[in-house]
């Protein structure tokens, strides 16, 4: 797991196994071990062996082709960097599996006084249901907020999402410290939603099984809906 917080901006290539990652320094990361787990621009990649200015990872056909990883190793761009989550560690941002869902598209950038306006278009319509105002999103790894629905200010009207866009607010310090600045309209991103609106969606279809019998068979699954959240504190 991580949190979405970068930790430092690396260097990706292309490798006979999988990619190569160059760091910026010894210890950017801190003290990196075989097996260790990376966000590599909010894709989630093991350690597979540690060089003098980096380390290299395996990456199977699915992710080289649901991610923006092949493209970015092929131009040795920068990628946005994470080392995985301890238990001890604060969780500044929120819970991020490092498993892309899909890619997004850059179809705005706008600077403001005090931030920069990005919008984003998931290229994938069934996952735009996951994002809703204040949600949060991983966007190439960044833990990032989403301020509203639809390009709002770039030719759509306030909270119209049906093109499957929304846009953030992006402080100064986020876009120096990590690849935003060298976004592009029109470039992919690595979008990863909100684990908690999947795995709701995912209760709220199936059902929960009963906890304690109440009218209810053993084994049999009962809805959750808005008498059953009542009825279990939620109301």
């Amino acid at each position: 797991m991580f949190t979405g917080l970068v930790q430092a901006v690396g260097w990706l290539e292309r490798a006979p196994a999988g990619v190569r990652v160059r760091l910026p320094g010894t210890g950017s990361l801190g003290s990196l071990r075989l097996g260790d787990s990376i966000a590599v621009d909010g894709v989630c990649l093991t350690v597979a062996e540690l060089m003098a200015d980096g380390f290299r990872a395996d990456v199977s056909e699915e992710t080289l082709e649901r991610t923006t990883l092949a493209s970015r190793a092929a131009a040795g761009a920068a990628v946005n960097l994470e080392p995985a989550l301890r238990l001890s560690d604060r969780l500044g941002g929120h819970l991020v599996s490092g498993h892309v869902d899909a890619l997004g598209e850059v179809v705005g950038i706008e600077r403001l006084p005090a931030s920069w306006r990005l919008a984003l278009r998931w290229r994938e319509r069934p996952w735009v249901r996951y994002i809703c105002e204040k949600a949060s999103v991983a966007v190439d790894g960044i833990s990032l907020t989403v301020a509203g629905l639809g390009t709002a200010g770039a030719g759509a009207a306030a909270g119209q999402a049906d093109d499957g866009s929304f846009w953030i607010a992006v402080i100064p310090h986020t876009w120096a410290s990590t690849t935003l600045a060298q976004r592009r309209v029109g470039d992919s991103v690595n979008l990863e939603a909100d684990l908690l609106a999947k795995y709701t969606e995912r209760l709220l279809k199936a059902g929960a099984a009963p906890a304690n019998g109440h009218g209810e068979g053993q084994g049999e699954a009962t809805a959750i809906n808005s008498a059953w959240l009542a009825e279990h504190g939620w109301g």
